[in-house]
């Protein structure tokens, strides 16, 4: 870790402190993502990769691999994969186990493994390899998804995956479900517009929801036949769905697809309530604004976005002049919220802002954290995040000329 006080502007709280969390000058050092499982309960540890990128790296680069940060220890880092192809981790609900994959796929071969590791780098097995057909399917899974996500009781294991075999197959994702007491998996839904779709499952607490797996679905996309694509979505952009994790039960997010308002392409549980919120291309008479939006998942199998029937939303930015906020992601409790902002093109502020009552309560005391300085390009987008507890906020940026991973210290005193 290196202490970075020269990062801190006139805009920053006087109590705050940035760390810069990877310093190799050859080698990246990100955050996975901002909605990923990687935190313990405790605000403790948490994980984050060097040799990648902010929407994930090179499968086959031996230099991208996952670390824990004990943030206690002075932020030590402790390496956890060796393996060519690690990707896309969890952290079990109790932070006690780290679950992976090693993707050694390709399209129509290779194969793709599960494995555990205790957090402390000790205990480490193979669970399943599929290296196969899923089964009762025809398919065979390749290009594993940078995220995966675990279930709130930490059995099941959840990531999407290209299923087509590049040559005699129509270019077709899904959605694969392990559960990881048993060693097994199901596709439990699949089709040509699922080709980024962010899976998520809740984080809720009720036995009632921990199947739910939020999920986005780019309508109107074009790709060509081994799975690139070429446009993410049609006219009326991506819509945001909800699912049980054996594909029963789909609702609807009411979220854009009414020539307005767009989603963006990033949502996130609020907390572990059963309130979700994305970020927004909204087209007003009087320009663009990126707004955060929340609201409740409807029944049924429309695909009818912001006009969904009945439909509970609540714009948390209306107090916010212009906003232009893109990644977000809330604590635990879902009392506050950390978000990047334009403009990009001049490194992208951090903002720090305080949740109100769900469903109703605009966001309030909006504080600039810094600039992170960042070229913004895709690769080293800001995407922070917070800790559980709140008290830390955790961002990207190539300010040094290489990307690394940082840290924000001392928000329990904004």
């Amino acid at each position: 870790m290196k202490l970075r006080p020269d990062l801190l502007d006139e805009t920053s709280p006087r109590d705050i402190e940035i760390i810069q969390l990877t310093t190799d000058g050859e080698r990246t050092g990100s955050h996975l993502y901002m909605e990923a499982q990687i935190f313990s309960p405790d605000s403790k540890h948490f994980l984050l990769h060097q040799g990648g990128a902010a929407h994930g790296g090179d499968r086959r680069n031996p230099a991208h691999q996952w670390f824990r940060c004990d943030i206690e220890d002075n932020c030590s880092l402790h390496q956890l994969t060796s393996e060519v192809g690690a990707w896309a981790p969890s952290l079990s609900p109790d932070g006690k186990t780290v679950f992976y994959f090693v993707d050694e796929s390709d399209l129509g071969e290779g194969s793709i493994t599960l494995k555990r590791v205790d957090v402390d780098g000790t205990g480490r097995q193979t669970l399943m390899v599929i290296d196969g057909t899923l089964p009762g399917t025809a398919f065979r899974p390749s290009r594993l998804y940078p995220l995966s996500t675990i279930s709130p009781d930490g059995k099941r294991l959840a990531i999407s995956c290209f299923l087509a075999d590049g040559k005699t197959m129509d270019p077709t994702w899904g959605l694969l479900v392990f559960d990881l007491e048993k060693a097994t998996v199901q596709l439990v839904i699949q089709g040509p517009s699922w080709c980024n779709m962010h899976p998520q499952y809740t984080r809720s607490q009720d036995p009632a929801d921990a199947h739910d797996i939020l999920i986005q679905e780019n309508h109107g996309n074009t790709v060509n036949r081994l799975g690139q694509v070429e446009k993410l979505t049609g006219g009326a952009g991506a819509d945001i769905h909800l699912l049980r994790d054996d594909g029963s039960n789909f609702r609807t997010m009411p979220w854009g697809r009414d020539g307005i308002e767009f989603c963006q392409g990033h949502q996130c549980w609020r907390g572990q309530t059963a309130w979700a919120i994305t970020s927004t291309s909204t087209r007003l008479d009087t320009g663009s604004e990126a707004q955060l939006i929340e609201a409740q998942a409807m029944a049924g199998e429309g695909h009818l976005g912001r006009s969904t029937p009945g439909a509970v939303r609540n714009d948390m930015t209306r107090d916010f002049p212009n906003p232009q906020f893109h990644h977000f992601a809330t604590d635990i409790q879902g009392k506050r919220l950390v978000s990047d902002a334009k403009p990009f093109d001049q490194g992208g502020r951090v903002f720090i802002a305080d949740l109100g009552t769900p469903g109703t309560g605009p966001l309030t005391n909006f504080t600039c954290l810094l600039n992170a300085r960042s070229s913004c390009t895709k690769d080293s987008h800001i995407h922070p995040f917070l800790s559980p507890d709140g008290t830390m906020a955790f961002y990207n940026s190539d300010e040094s000329g290489i990307l690394q991973a940082y840290m924000i210290r001392g928000l329990g005193a904004v």
